[in-house]
């Protein structure tokens, strides 16, 4: 019998539980303003500047999906919803504002969100391992036909966000 700590499912429940928190706190910031976040009056300020109009409500749907998606993820939770959501916000983030900056985070580049949407993906395909709530609840929803129609809804999710942001008109150069 292998040692727990070296069990394919335990690396399953770390990745998860490290990854699905930390993107639920990305959330919790937006939506609450906690740990050191803006709340929605201030994600909604910042996302209107990047052309989502109108803000609070996109700070909020952006909010709940990092949130929700992040839980469900750490969780292990309703097969790839979780990691679907985790894309969608992510492949928005990365086309708004980080892949204009290069790749590392340390100058706002698309590293970051680039492995939480690799991680989801990656998590999304494997599933969930033996400790999830799936697992314990008794859940099949980590086939690869459901799971592929979860990451293509994410996709789509993300794209159509995309597609209802409104840039402002750039200010012609003088």
């Amino acid at each position: 019998m292998a040692f727990w700590l070296f069990d394919f499912n335990f690396g399953l429940l770390l990745i998860r539980l490290v990854f699905g928190l930390a993107f639920a706190a990305h959330g919790a910031q937006k939506l609450f303003g906690w740990f050191g976040g803006y709340g929605i009056a201030g994600t909604g300020g910042f996302l209107e500047s990047l052309g989502f109009r109108p803000g609070k409500m996109f700070a909020t749907v952006s909010g709940l999906g990092e949130f929700i998606g992040g839980l469900l993820f750490a969780l292990g939770f309703l097969g790839a919803a979780g990691p679907a959501l985790m894309l969608s916000v992510m492949l928005v983030a990365s086309i708004t504002v980080h892949i204009k900056n290069g790749f590392f985070a340390t100058g706002n580049g698309i590293e970051l969100p680039l492995l939480y949407a690799v991680g989801a993906i990656g998590v999304a395909l494997t599933g969930p391992g033996h400790y999830s709530l799936d697992a314990a609840l008794g859940y099949q929803l980590s086939t690869p036909k459901l799971t592929w129609i979860f990451l293509a809804l994410g996709l789509i999710g993300g794209i159509a966000n995309l597609v209802l942001r409104r840039p402002s008109p750039s200010s012609p150069v003088v």
